[in-house]
């Protein structure tokens, strides 16, 4: 495998898929029959077309990861985004067929078995894959690809749970590994950025699922450095970068996957020195997505 140290420490996120499916299923049992109605942000979907969303992650993971077997191929001329929008389409509206309890069934049994999967993944070995927002083109270490994984099916959560008004499922141990991951995107958002050697760009998130990622200019490419926890107030917060973003972990896990516009993000965050730095960093995208006219 390649050297991956410039994107920061691995992390090991497979204890919590159990804890994260957990909470889906208490939320999904839950829910009154019109909640499964209710719309999401994710566009024509509701919260039953999102819960099996959530199923086409778990049955493309088991078929794919541990079966090997071959998954529909791309349309002629058709992008990654484009063909993951026709697939997850397509098979969102067979699950329409599917009862509300039978979705929650199955997600439990698969989830299981995809557990089951993860547990003899080495994590330094390759994932097969890329992780096109964090680095395009180059197949992935299994940690990153699953680590992407865990952070998507949180965000579909927390999309049910909005609709349905319920909060939960943001307890830092299951949202920091969110946010840590987002920002594994930080170097890839920032390369065309130009800057000299030994630039530093961080962005901080209070609170304790928080904490502070810099990315640092090297003569080849963005670095990503360790996180840390997020300072107490004053305490080293002013340290001495080119450019800083604090941003709250609500807006950022949002932003990142395009639930709020960057304009909206930038409201919400607070920016000091290079603005082209800090502008640039604000732009960061954790999901595979194409932008359209009305969201920049």
């Amino acid at each position: 495998m390649d050297d991956w140290t410039w994107l920061g420490p691995p992390l090991d996120v497979r204890p919590l898929f159990p804890v994260e499916r957990g909470a889906l299923a208490d939320l999904l049992a839950a829910l009154e029959p019109d909640e499964w109605a209710r719309p999401t942000v994710c566009p024509g979907w509701t919260v039953r077309d999102v819960a099996g969303h959530i199923l086409h992650d778990y049955v493309r993971r088991l078929s794919a990861g541990r079966d090997r077997h071959p998954g529909p191929e791309f349309g002629s001329g058709e992008t990654l985004a484009a063909f993951l929008a026709r697939t997850n389409e397509d098979f969102v509206r067979t699950a329409r067929q599917i009862s509300p309890r039978l979705l929650i069934d199955l997600l439990a049994h698969l989830g299981a078995q995809l557990d089951v999967e993860w547990s003899g993944r080495e994590m330094g070995g390759p994932a097969g894959v890329d992780v096109a927002w964090a680095a395009p083109g180059r197949e992935a270490p299994a940690w990153l690809d699953i680590a992407r994984e865990y952070s998507e099916l949180w965000v579909h959560q927390q999309q049910i749970r909005d609709a349905v008004g319920r909060p939960g499922a943001t307890a830092p141990r299951l949202l920091h590994p969110v946010l840590d991951t987002f920002l594994r995107a930080l170097p890839q958002t920032l390369h065309r950025t130009p800057a000299p050697v030994a630039t530093t760009v961080r962005v901080r998130v209070p609170g304790p699922a928080g904490g502070r990622w810099t990315a640092v200019r090297r003569a080849d490419r963005w670095t990503l450095d360790h996180d840390a926890p997020a300072p107490a107030a004053g305490a080293d917060a002013e340290a001495e970068v080119d450019a800083e973003v604090v941003i709250g972990a609500d807006t950022l896990w949002r932003l990142a996957t395009r639930g709020i516009t960057v304009r909206t993000a930038h409201d919400r965050a607070t920016t000091r020195g290079d603005t082209t730095l800090s502008d640039a960093a604000l732009d960061i995208v954790s999901i595979v997505w194409e932008p359209s006219p009305e969201q920049p």
